[in-house]
């Protein structure tokens, strides 16, 4: 499944029966983080024998859900690319539409921060993506979004090494649309880049129970200096 082949009928109903299994799409969720699992333990996350997880595993990898890391005897579990990453993010959005907004203390921290697939989404994803477009620091183009020089010059004076910084220049990245906040956050190889030299810094870490991503007190005052502020 990727942008560039749109979705006939059979196929969205496809992959509606593949979401249609709540052990299928607990799979799913596990690996929205971007990690790479075990049969034996997306079964447990799942809450069926590994048998049953077996045959739901089979079936995410026909309907391209999935993508398989093979290490000698081992089997690896990972979502298939980006693109799925993306397209389950978007799914919750018409629920997000009709309901009232995430706001019990167990799910404030990831409506402030969080992997979408390996991504920042959330509160901090969105004021970043639209703080650097502010700024200048970003371009949106219809090859999607990149980072300009002035950007890695500040991201040089804020901390970070001069080389990562450059490769980021080189990298594309895409709107995601954040199924929290309904706006955009970077998405694509900038976005998975960004959010990682965040953690290599220091600046972010993440939760041990979900996909949340902790912004350190570090971490926030160098982003408030970036012009990246949370609201609340």
């Amino acid at each position: 499944m990727t942008e560039a082949s749109p979705l006939n009928r059979y196929q969205l109903a496809e992959l509606g029966s593949l979401l249609a299994e709540p052990a299928r799409a607990a799979i799913l969720l596990a690996l929205m983080d971007g990690t790479t699992r075990p049969a034996g333990e997306l079964a447990r996350i799942a809450g069926v024998s590994p048998a049953t997880a077996s045959a739901h595993l089979k079936r995410l990898l026909d309907g391209g859900l999935l993508g398989l890391h093979e290490q000698g005897r081992h089997r690896y579990f990972r979502l298939a690319n980006d693109d799925v990453a993306a397209w389950l993010e978007a799914m919750a959005l018409p629920h997000a539409a009709h309901n009232v907004p995430i706001t019990t203390t167990r799910d404030a921290a990831l409506c402030r921060a969080r992997t979408c697939y390996r991504h920042l989404a959330g509160q901090l994803g969105v004021a970043l993506c639209e703080a650097w477009l502010q700024r200048g620091w970003l371009h949106s183009g219809s090859d999607g979004l990149s980072l300009l020089p002035a950007a890695a010059e500040a991201l040089v004076r804020a901390g970070w090494q001069t080389g990562s910084t450059q490769q980021l220049l080189h990298l594309r990245g895409r709107g995601c649309l954040d199924w929290t906040e309904r706006r955009l956050h970077i998405g694509g190889p900038l976005g998975v880049a960004i959010t990682g030299a965040m953690l290599e810094a220091g600046w972010l870490r993440h939760a041990q129970r979900n996909r949340a991503l902790l912004p350190t007190p570090d971490g926030l005052r160098r982003l408030a200096e970036l012009g990246v502020r949370l609201e609340h």
